[in-house]
């Protein structure tokens, strides 16, 4: 398991055990939005926020992921859809484990919305990449969803801490889930999964307090990190939130504390 775990280092933080990464593989589901219309300018300004890693798709990459020339850790997201799509919930896979190896991926992220019609054929596929990223030592990201006409509230902490345990049961080495809005429910999610449990940071906020209180209740619940991409990439200073998010992270810093980070 050697492989897996050097891959993992460079994208989790060897002193806090916690990771911020910044997902920024939007283009494929909505298009170019704000903040993500250029990707050179973009990614640089995430990675000198200092961002743990970043996430992306194939295409992407060839562009040059590295930034402002800082090292940062490249997460190759596999699965794809569109919001054009009959079903916006269906993923399929667009990339192999072969083909992030090959574009010096540090890990590689799968897509599964639970309750949605075609959750079986993600979990097959689920079921393929973690299979593939065993016999090649690849660290698998799985962003865990219950999305679907019986999904009466995502949100819920029950669906929540559900998706999480699959995306462990599976065989993921860390997974990304909704936050359920409070330290005592997200408490539930963590103590039920197995690996590492990172927040997905949603839409964007009106509020960066908001934002800020969200990661706060996660932390303290437990969590591994964060991965937030809109109200990073998208924020008025991106360096500067993304800075404030790792100091929350990896320093403990509070929310009055990152607020101050924004001001500064």
């Amino acid at each position: 398991m050697i492989g897996k775990k050097i891959r993992l280092e460079r994208i989790i933080d060897r002193n806090s055990r916690r990771t911020v990464i910044i997902p920024m593989d939007h283009g494929v589901t909505v298009g170019p939005i704000e903040g993500l219309a250029d990707m050179r300018t973009a990614i640089s300004k995430v990675v000198a926020g200092g961002a743990n890693a970043i996430l992306m798709h194939k295409g992407v990459v060839r562009a040059g992921h590295r930034g402002a020339g800082k090292d940062v850790g490249l997460i190759i997201h596999l699965s794809g859809g569109t919001s054009l799509s009959p079903d916006p919930n269906a993923k399929e896979l667009v990339c192999t484990v072969e083909e992030a190896i090959k574009l010096g991926a540090d890990a590689v992220s799968v897509h599964i919305n639970l309750g949605a019609q075609t959750d079986k054929e993600m979990l097959w596929q689920l079921g393929q990449v973690s299979e593939r990223c065993m016999v090649w030592q690849m660290p698998l990201v799985t962003m865990m969803y219950t999305r679907g006409t019986k999904i009466k509230d995502e949100y819920d902490v029950n669906n929540v801490k559900h998706a999480a345990r699959v995306g462990a049961e599976l065989g993921a080495d860390i997974v990304k889930v909704v936050y359920t809005g409070s330290v005592e429910s997200f408490t539930e999610v963590v103590q039920g999964c197995p690996v590492p449990v990172v927040i997905a940071g949603g839409p964007k906020m009106d509020s960066d307090e908001d934002i800020f209180k969200m990661v706060d209740g996660a932390l303290k619940a437990g969590a591994a990190g964060v991965s937030i991409g809109r109200n990073a990439f998208q924020h008025r200073k991106p360096e500067k939130m993304v800075e404030a998010l790792s100091k929350m992270v990896h320093k403990g810093a509070s929310v009055e504390e990152a607020i101050a980070v924004l001001k500064n």
